[in-house]
């Protein structure tokens, strides 16, 4: 009796893999064996960044807070510390919003906790 392989879920396996591959640069996007090598270490890229992203975006919420708290003569740790004190329900990245785009926003939020 003949060996039975199930050949339709295995090109569908390879098939995933050639198409997640699509784009990548020479054997990456052609040879099986390279691609899901390729796409492996692209997975966990995008797994590690998925989490490195949230991290990129507080600190450049941190930079932006500070530096329109000091034009309005405060540091960001005593404005921080201020709005945990006084319960402003704000969080970073509203304050972030709020400094670059509505700067008389910002300033009245400063003034009110002050």
């Amino acid at each position: 009796m003949p060996r039975s392989v199930n050949a339709v879920a295995s090109r569908a396996r390879r098939k995933k893999i050639m198409k997640a591959a699509r784009g990548y640069f020479g054997a990456r996007s052609k040879v099986y064996t390279v691609a899901k090598n390729a796409v492996d270490k692209a997975m966990l890229y995008s797994f590690r960044d998925r989490r490195n992203k949230k991290r990129a975006f507080r600190r450049l919420w941190i930079v932006r807070i500070n530096a329109a708290a000091r034009i309005n003569g405060m540091s960001y740790s005593k404005l921080m510390h201020a709005i945990h004190e006084k319960n402003v329900d704000l969080n970073r990245k509203v304050l972030a919003d709020l400094a670059m785009n509505h700067p008389d926003t910002f300033k009245a939020v400063v003034d009110s906790i002050r």
